[in-house]
């Protein structure tokens, strides 16, 4: 099928969700990653270095750690191999 007419064809979603990031609810779909809501959301920093400088997702496979975040107060969790659930409480180093 040409890719010009994949883009027309109409996608099911998963059951909708609700996450709060930094203290804010934010819409999502069940099967997404937490990086994909928080990416979605226009998150710019997940994390932050030691010096400051401010770090997202580079490979999207779990292998940079780059997408490092806090989710119901556990930190140090991969983001882009962490499924979505309803309620979840997502700290990043950036507002929202």
């Amino acid at each position: 099928m040409p890719d010009a007419q994949r883009l027309l064809q109409k996608r099911q979603r998963f059951e909708p969700a609700v996450v709060t990031i930094n203290g804010r609810e934010t819409s999502c779909y069940l099967g997404e990653t937490v990086a994909t809501v928080l990416l979605a959301a226009g998150v710019g920093a997940f994390r932050r270095t030691a010096s400051g400088a401010p770090r997202r997702p580079v490979c999207n496979m779990g292998v940079c750690f780059d997408c490092i975040v806090t989710i119901d107060g556990m930190q140090g969790l991969r983001s882009c191999m962490t499924p979505v659930r309803t309620g979840m409480q997502i700290e990043v180093a950036d507002d929202v």
